[in-house]
């Protein structure tokens, strides 16, 4: 299901988000010459997009007019993402290499008006967000069960350049997927979130997911993200980050297994709870005759203890988290901000962590599976209701 074309993304909204763009000949640019070397197709799918950006941004006179072009340019590189995925073409990457193309095409194309750095960077955060699904939630008003969920960009490319990640396949290939509760119509909306600290740590996730926890219709709020063998889904997520894992720009947790630290929202250090617990309806989402199993992962680890299987909050009281049931990296982050911010909406929307299991490289039919799983996992878990 595709929405109306975005007209406006107003500059204030961007400009927060324009200070985490990549800047011109960062890592995550840096990468597209050895991506368009190895995966060919993959990363000039797009192309026709990228250029007409390119192409239009030269003769744009003013700031307003270059954003909303931007804003349109990456709107319709979401869109076409979706719709390719949605007919049958099951690949997250074409759309990551795409918008990294674009954000070099502003940093390297001049308008004809002279911009200054922090306009380009506005131009930057429309592409971005836009190009993310975040400008494009829209559920029909018919809908009684909004469901939101999110996948992550495909991440560690500098191990494996054709990495895939399924969790944003799946965000893809559900955005605007609706279906019937008991006579009540559900839709699941859609977005992906870039692999960087310095996003999460400027709030890019209560961002997004504010608006969604104001409004009552929303039962579910999903995070998704590339994990281990099985489905695992995360009971308690953990405060700190310990990871010793780069991010897409190469940046590291600044957190070890023995001295973790917190992560920052805008600018100061995250205030909470060491450990939060999930809110997912676990037995409904534990499919049977699938082809993965459905962990309800118990696992922790913590500074006094090590690692164990928690059987409670009451129990992680009084214990310094090092791991969440999600680990010590941004899957485990995203969804303990994204629990912690439900609780302070006091949204009564069903919150939880899906790890799906791990692909090397690229797997068009495993990813297809994986995505079928998922959906029918969301799908028991409305019918719980």
């Amino acid at each position: 299901m595709l929405k109306p074309v975005l007209t406006l993304i107003f500059a204030s909204s961007l400009i927060n988000t324009a200070s985490a763009i990549p800047l011109l000949g960062d890592v995550e640019v840096s990468r597209l010459p050895t991506a368009a070397q190895t995966l060919g197709d993959v990363v000039t799918r797009y192309q026709a997009l990228n250029e007409g950006l390119a192409q239009q941004l030269t003769v744009q006179k003013n700031e307003v007019d270059a954003t909303q072009l931007a804003a349109r340019q990456g709107h319709r590189l979401w869109q076409q993402a979706v719709r390719d995925v949605q007919s049958g073409h099951f690949d997250d990457r074409p759309l990551y290499w795409a918008r990294l193309s674009m954000l070099n095409s502003l940093k390297t194309t001049s308008a004809s008006f002279n911009m200054a750095d922090w306009q380009q960077g506005i131009l930057a955060g429309a592409v971005e967000k836009a190009s993310r699904g975040f400008s494009d939630v829209h559920y029909g008003d018919d809908v009684q069960i909004k469901i939101f969920l999110t996948g992550f960009d495909p991440f560690f490319l500098d191990k494996d350049i054709s990495q895939s990640n399924p969790s944003g396949l799946v965000a893809l290939a559900l955005d605007g997927f609706r279906f019937q509760v008991d006579g009540k119509t559900a839709q699941i909306e859609t977005a992906l979130v870039p692999v960087r600290f310095e996003d999460f740590d400027q709030g890019v996730i209560e961002s997004l997911l504010s608006p969604i926890y104001r409004d009552p219709k929303t039962q579910f709020v999903f995070t998704v993200s590339m994990g281990r063998t099985d489905f695992d889904i995360e009971r308690f997520p953990g405060l700190n980050r310990s990871a010793a894992a780069p991010d897409n720009q190469n940046v590291l947790t600044g957190g070890t297994k023995t001295a973790p630290v917190a992560p920052k929202l805008n600018g100061k250090d995250f205030i909470g709870p060491e450990f939060v617990e999930f809110s997912l309806p676990v037995a409904a989402m534990q499919v049977k005759d699938s082809q993965w199993k459905v962990n309800d992962n118990h696992t922790v680890t913590t500074l006094a203890r090590g690692e164990f299987s928690a059987t409670s909050l009451n129990e992680l009281q009084n214990e310094t988290s090092v791991e969440g049931s999600g680990g010590g990296y941004l899957s485990n982050e995203i969804s303990y901000r994204a629990i912690v911010l439900q609780q302070k909406f006091n949204s009564h929307a069903k919150v939880g962590h899906i790890h799906t299991p791990r692909v090397k490289g690229y797997d068009a039919d495993t990813e297809q599976a994986i995505v079928e799983q998922v959906r029918t996992m969301v799908m028991q878990a409305a019918a719980s209701l």
